[in-house]
This record gives structure tokens, C-alpha cells and sequence, in this order.
């Protein structure tokens, strides 16, 4: 039990520190801290970091910077597929599943050093895919503009079903990459669709036949709620570019953590 309130804690701090993508640690956490394997993880971990996303998502609500339309399109185009992603992780081996997980994380933490060097430099805004209009501040609607986001939400599903992972490290570098949304905007919008397609993950694991123990991920979740809550709190203080490259260098300690996990068997 304080394990699984201390690794929850923990994951939660870092989630609020890093915004949408910080609950990518939750299943390493549980593989390691729990000595779990990563099928009976990856539920857990999903309802811990929908519930927290969920938390974040009605702050981000109330002060207005979700883009609701764009997050319910990207849910419904992702909840689907989980199933999938679901299938394919219960057909592969463990070691498998671990050395792919931390092939996704250096992925994600080589992008995130890229970002931290490129930080402050302008992009081009006449080239995004879909773009808010600057006279209603909403998405101009378009064909192209659905499809983009049906896309979006379509691999986070599969990721989510897969590797159980939130699936804010596709949805904010893809806006950020394809749109003009804030970049509060992008992690506000974020954290509903990990929400809303982590929860249909979680229904679809369960009618797969997935358990997991109850009390335990009641504390894990709890627990990730009140970390990420005193992480928020701790992230005004920070640099976030001193944020985004400790995350990274954790995120390359953690994978090859579990390469090393993967390689031994």
C-alpha cells in the first residue's frame, strides 16, 4: 500500500510539473516499483492518469482554454481503436511490450531536448493544417481540419490501448506541429482527450477481461491526484525549460532501465 501511495505521489508530482505528458511514467512505475507485468499495469496506470487528466481538464474548463469540440472529435476517433491496441498487447510477450515502451520514451524524451534547444524561436503560422480563427477564437472547420484531428485522436487510442499510456506525448506535439492553438490551449485540450480516451480504455480492458486489484490502484490513483496537485503548484515556480530537460533526461534513465529489464528477461 505505500508503495503504490509513494509511486503514485511521485507520478502525479511529475505530471503537474510537465503537463499532458508526465503520465507516461505511471506504467514504468508499477512495472518496477510493483514488480507488475505491463498487461496488469497499464490498466491501473490509465485510471490514474485519466482521473488526474480528468481534475486538470475542469481547471482548464473553467478558465476556458479547452478546445471541448476538437477533444470530443479526437475521443470518439480514439475510444474505438483502444481495442485494438488492447488485442496486439495481449499477443505480444513482455519483453516485448517493455522494449517497445522504452523505445517510445527515448523517442519522447529526444523531441523534448529538441524543443528545450529550439525554445523561443518562432514557427511558421501560415503553415499549420488547422488553425483558430483570430475574429471568433475557434477552429475554422474544415474538411482537412476533421480528418487532422480524427487522426490525432486515432493514434492516441491505439498508443493508449497498447502501451496503457495517457497518449499526451501524440496529442501536444501534433497540435503544437499542425495547428496554432496556445500552447495552454494544446495541454488544456490534452488532458480531456487523455480523460475521455483513458476511461474508454479502461471499459474496454475490463470487458477484454483485464483485473486488476482494486484497493490498490484506489491508493495509486488517489495518490496521483494530490501529486499532481502539488505539482502544479510547484511548476509556477520553476523554469520550464529546466522542467522539460530533467523530465527528458529521467525519461532516457527510466527506458534504458527498462531495456536493461527487457534484455535480462
Amino acid at each position: 500500500m505505500l508503495t503504490s501511495i509513494f509511486l503514485g505521489t511521485l507520478v502525479g508530482a511529475v505530471l503537474g510539473l510537465t503537463g499532458a505528458g508526465g503520465g507516461i511514467l505511471a506504467v514504468p512505475a508499477l512495472v518496477v516499483g510493483m514488480s507488475w507485468p505491463m498487461q496488469q499495469a497499464a490498466p491501473v496506470a490509465l485510471i490514474a492518469v485519466a482521473g488526474s487528466a480528468a481534475i486538470g481538464a475542469a481547471e482548464a474548463f473553467r478558465r476556458h482554454l479547452v478546445r471541448y469540440k476538437a477533444a470530443v472529435l479526437m475521443a470518439l476517433a480514439g475510444v474505438p481503436v483502444t481495442g485494438l491496441g488492447i488485442r496486439v498487447a495481449q499477443t505480444l510477450p513482455q519483453r516485448v511490450l517493455l522494449a517497445l515502451f522504452a523505445c517510445v520514451m527515448l523517442v519522447v524524451a529526444a523531441r523534448l531536448f529538441v524543443q528545450a534547444q529550439q525554445a523561443g524561436r518562432e514557427e511558421d503560422d501560415e503553415a499549420k493544417l488547422a488553425r483558430v480563427n483570430a475574429s471568433t477564437g475557434r477552429f475554422s472547420w474544415t474538411w482537412p481540419t476533421a480528418f487532422l484531428l480524427a487522426g490525432i485522436g486515432g493514434a492516441t487510442g491505439f498508443m493508449t490501448g497498447l502501451l496503457g499510456v495517457g497518449g499526451g506525448f501524440v496529442i501536444v506535439p501534433m497540435l503544437r506541429r499542425f495547428t496554432n492553438v496556445s500552447m495552454h490551449g494544446i495541454v488544456a485540450t490534452s488532458l480531456l482527450v487523455i480523460a475521455l480516451v483513458g476511461t474508454g480504455s479502461v471499459i474496454t480492458s475490463i470487458a477484454h477481461g483485464t483485473t486488476f486489484p482494486l484497493a490498490l490502484t484506489a491508493y495509486f490513483t488517489a495518490a496521483t491526484a494530490i501529486g499532481m496537485l502539488i505539482g502544479r503548484k510547484a511548476s509556477s515556480r520553476l523554469s520550464a525549460r529546466h522542467v522539460q530537460m530533467g523530465f527528458a533526461a529521467v525519461l532516457v534513465a527510466v527506458a534504458l532501465g527498462l531495456l536493461a529489464k527487457a534484455l535480462a528477461g
